[in-house]
């Protein structure tokens, strides 16, 4: 792992405390593109073995919510998921590696639209499109 991707994962943890505890990793932290890794774990499954959806929604909606802040327009504080749509196509067994790639459709002064790839290699495991209200200060 590079310092800049060392760097990324530590803000990451900072910002967003889950993804300490779920493990996940920072590949990718840019306006244009941000990719974050988590692995199979015994601790975050559900029936048969699979990764728990939910732990799977919580990478795309770490990676979305990256993406978002790293969109923020001038003056704005911060983002929050406000609408999520996960489209779930395939299941993550163990000794996977769950990879989320956030890009952003619309960047806006009051939203940000944000749509996740979710892949195990070149596998399609899922789909996810959210909307960040964007965060101004309060006067």
């Amino acid at each position: 792992m590079t310092e800049a991707t060392n760097d990324a994962t530590a803000f990451l943890h900072d910002s967003m405390s889950l993804t300490k505890t779920l493990g996940v990793r920072a590949v990718a932290s840019a306006s244009d593109r941000v990719v974050l890794e988590l692995d199979w774990s015994p601790d975050l499954l559900t029936a048969g073995g699979l990764l728990h959806g939910g732990a799977v929604m919580a990478l795309a909606d770490s990676a979305g919510g990256l993406s978002a802040f790293l969109n923020l327009p001038d003056g704005a504080v911060g983002t929050s998921t406000i609408e999520s749509k996960t489209n779930f196509i395939g299941g993550v067994k163990e000794g996977d590696t769950l990879r989320a790639t956030s890009c952003p459709l619309h960047v806006g002064g009051m939203t940000i639209v944000v749509e996740t790839t979710l892949t195990v290699g070149d596998r399609l495991v899922g789909k996810v499109t959210q909307t960040q209200t964007v965060l101004h200060p309060r006067s």
